[in-house]
C-alpha cells in the first residue's frame, strides 16, 4: 500500500538538500575558465610549415578547408642547376559553421601546419563570418600551449635511436680511420 503524497515527500527533500548546498557557479565573462591542457578550441595555422599537399582539405569529411595556391619557380640553387617549382600559399580558409572538430586535419598534416588552441570565444551574429581565413588562424597559433615534457622514464623514441645509433658508427669509424693514420702516436704514448 502506497503512503499518499509520499513522492511529493521525495521531491522536496531532493529540492531541500539542493537548496542548502554551496552554489559552483563561475563568473565566466569577468573570470575565464581553467581549461584542461588538450582543450579543442579551433584550429590554429603556422603558415611557414604549410606546403600546400591538401592533404587535410582532402580528409576533412566536412569539406570545410579551402586552400587555394599557385606554383612559383625557384631558380637553381647551384650553377648549372635546374629550376624548381613550389606551391605558394594564396587561401587558407576554415568554415567554423560546418567544422565538426574531428581534428582529422591536424592528424593528417605531415608538417605540423595544424593545431588545436583553446580559445573558444569566437563567436559571431552573422553565420557567414565563421569562415575564417589565414591571417585569423594565425593569430590563433600564438595560443596553443607548449607540448607537455616527456616522460623521462619513458623510452627514448625511435627515430632518436636511430639517429644515435647511425651517429655512434660514424663516431667509431671515424676514430677507426684516424688510428690507421697515426698508428705510431697511439704506440708511443
Amino acid at each position: 500500500m502506497s503512503v499518499p503524497f509520499s513522492g511529493l515527500a521525495k521531491g522536496l527533500a531532493v529540492t531541500l538538500r539542493t537548496m542548502t548546498k554551496k552554489t559552483v557557479t563561475e563568473q565566466y565573462p569577468d573570470v575565464q575558465p581553467d581549461l584542461p591542457p588538450r582543450t579543442r578550441g579551433v584550429i590554429g595555422l603556422f603558415e611557414e610549415n604549410c606546403t600546400v599537399c591538401m592533404l587535410c582539405a582532402r580528409e576533412c569529411p566536412d569539406w570545410c578547408i579551402y586552400i587555394d595556391s599557385h606554383k612559383e619557380t625557384v631558380p637553381a640553387a647551384a650553377p648549372g642547376g635546374r629550376e624548381r617549382s613550389r606551391n605558394v600559399l594564396d587561401r587558407f580558409a576554415i568554415d567554423f559553421s560546418l567544422c565538426m572538430y574531428c581534428g582529422i586535419c591536424i592528424e593528417v598534416c605531415p608538417f605540423d601546419a595544424l593545431f588545436w588552441s583553446p580559445e573558444f570565444e569566437y563567436a559571431e551574429t552573422d553565420i557567414r563570418e565563421l569562415t575564417h581565413e589565414r591571417d585569423k588562424l594565425r593569430e590563433w597559433m600564438w595560443t596553443v600551449p607548449a607540448p607537455p615534457a616527456l616522460d623521462p622514464h619513458a623510452e627514448e623514441p625511435k627515430e632518436i635511436a636511430a639517429a644515435r645509433k647511425s651517429a655512434d658508427k660514424l663516431a667509431a669509424a671515424q676514430a677507426a680511420e684516424q688510428a690507421e693514420q697515426n698508428p705510431d702516436q697511439e704506440g708511443g704514448q
